[in-house]
């Protein structure tokens, strides 16, 4: 088994024997349960052509709720149990704000609400307290078998993760501009510190330097038209 599994089973075994203990059903144990380090750090991401596929794929999906909320992730960045929970009263139009309910890293927080994603939120009915109910307007469970299928059909490899897989492609698309800074990129990712931030750290770099050469041509080009205006100068 893998470490994060093995490491699951640990604390469930952990949260049974704390449930015991608080019940008076067994003693405490006299030793620590030793749990393995896990090394989150898995970053995925898809070439131009896999998106232009799963865009296609999404739109010709019959599966609405998933088709939305794989787009809602492209705009936001948000995690699939954050949209799960997210109900229209955590939608500020007015201001332009999400407020992520007790997200990953712990406390509320609040995201922007850019224009693409105000629109794709104008465009769902307002039939339930959630923005993305599941049957009988109760919150919804899982969505994981529809975007495996939505997956299936733009052909991506079987290990990309759905909805986390693009909240890597929107995280990586940012980095990769060289005009978000990886302070603002944890806020809108709500990361508790920029430990798995940095994870992204190499595409805001690449994309400096890409621009510090596009500086340096233009500069370089410059200078050598001036030695060579000089130059005629000097024969004339």
């Amino acid at each position: 088994k893998s470490p994060q599994t093995n490491r699951h089973v640990l604390n469930l075994l952990d949260r049974i024997i704390n449930y015991g203990v608080k019940k008076g059903l067994c003693q405490r144990l006299l030793f620590k349960i030793e749990k393995p380090t896990v090394h989150n750090i898995k970053t995925e991401d898809l070439t131009p052509e896999q998106l232009q596929r799963l865009l296609k794929a999404i739109d010709e999906s019959p599966y609405i709720i998933p088709e939305l909320m794989m787009k809602m992730v492209l705009f936001t960045g948000m995690r699939c149990s954050e949209m799960l929970r997210l109900k229209w009263s955590d939608i500020d139009f007015n201001r332009g704000f999400i407020a992520i309910r007790t997200p990953k890293g712990g406390k509320d927080q609040t995201i922007p609400l850019n224009d693409s994603a105000q629109d794709l939120l104008n465009s769902i009915p307002r039939k339930s307290e959630f923005v993305f109910p599941g049957r009988h307007g109760r919150q919804r469970v899982d969505v994981h078998q529809a975007i495996r299928k939505i997956k299936e059909a733009a052909g991506l490899p079987r290990d990309f993760r759905g909805l986390h897989g693009l909240r890597h492609v929107y995280a990586s698309a940012l980095a990769s501009s060289g005009q978000v800074d990886i302070y603002t990129l944890q806020k809108l990712l709500t990361h508790k510190d920029t430990r798995m931030t940095n994870r992204y750290a190499h595409l805001r770099d690449e994309a400096l330097r890409k621009a510090a050469d596009v500086a340096g041509e233009i500069f370089s080009s410059i200078l050598k038209t001036e030695e060579v205006s000089e130059e005629i100068k000097r024969v004339k």
